[in-house]
């Protein structure tokens, strides 16, 4: 009994040291960058390096405002993650109720033929999404953006995923009383779909926010761009501002961390309760 009792104690301090050497691994480049964005730039990647500059230089983050038109970028970035992620939890979770709560002729087919879409890469059909989006004439625009994003094949599956787990016969006893698919749809698996719509959010800001590739092949005026490519900005013919380009770096990571701490709760569950049934 005792030997049984310290090899458990011995398995969680392996354990918790291999999580204890795996967040340190993960922290380090943010620790980095955190240091990075205060000093000047010739002293970036000086040998050894000093963690904490002996003379920080707070007015990084000042001058990283007037170098370009940061504000802009950042408010067409806010403007297009809250679309699309609005977007996405209104037809993820109104195909998910779809899927999983109603009956019809070739609908798991159809899933499995949505959810296939997921293994098929974006640079296969990236050309031709283009090619469509110059012949509606939205190329140079956020709406060529904003409508291919709105739509997500692993939404409409975390969705249905988290569904088939509210009974049916709830949804039934709302069919009794008189309810619509669409009033069931609203008052009841909506409000039961915090968890997996907190989930959600978390991946769909997190991806839009971050995006690159697409606001590079679809925006050209510098007023439509987003912070991504703004941090491009800091890079020329001859040299690099790493300094500025960490400091910007930090600013674009904080809406993301604020979203997903203040969503982090429901994202564990999320996680834990979209994946029990499938």
């Amino acid at each position: 009994m005792a030997g049984a009792k310290k090899d458990s104690v011995i398995g969680k301090i392996i354990i918790y040291l291999i999580l204890f050497v795996v967040a340190f691994t993960m922290l380090v480049p943010f620790a980095w960058m955190l240091s990075a964005s205060v000093k000047l730039n010739k002293d970036v990647f000086t040998f050894p390096m000093q963690w904490i500059p002996s003379d920080p230089q707070w007015a990084n983050y000042a001058t990283i405002w007037q170098k370009i038109p940061l504000g802009t970028f950042t408010f067409n970035t806010f403007k297009l993650t809250i679309i699309v992620t609005l977007l996405q939890l209104f037809t993820s979770s109104f195909a998910a109720y779809a899927f999983a709560k109603l009956h019809f002729k070739g609908r798991d087919a159809l899933f499995l033929g949505y959810i296939g879409t997921i293994a098929v890469p974006w640079q296969a059909y990236m050309v031709p999404q283009f090619m469509m989006m110059r012949s509606f004439h939205l190329n140079n625009t956020h709406l060529a953006i904003i409508c291919l994003q709105a739509f997500s094949a692993f939404g409409v599956f975390l969705m249905r995923q988290f569904y088939e787990g509210i009974p049916d016969e709830l949804c039934e006893a709302a069919r009794i009383d008189g309810l619509s698919e669409y009033g069931i749809w609203w008052r009841i698996m909506l409000p039961l779909s915090k968890p997996a719509m907190s989930t959600l959010i978390i991946f769909t800001f997190v991806t839009t926010w971050n995006d690159f590739l697409g606001p590079l092949i679809y925006l050209t005026d510098i007023k439509l761009k987003t912070i991504q490519l703004g941090l491009r900005m800091f890079i020329t013919q001859y040299s690099s501002d790493y300094n500025l380009i960490m400091a910007a770096s930090v600013v674009s990571l904080i809406p993301v961390l604020i979203v997903f701490l203040s969503l982090q709760k429901y994202f564990v569950q999320g996680v834990a309760t979209s994946g029990l049934k499938g």
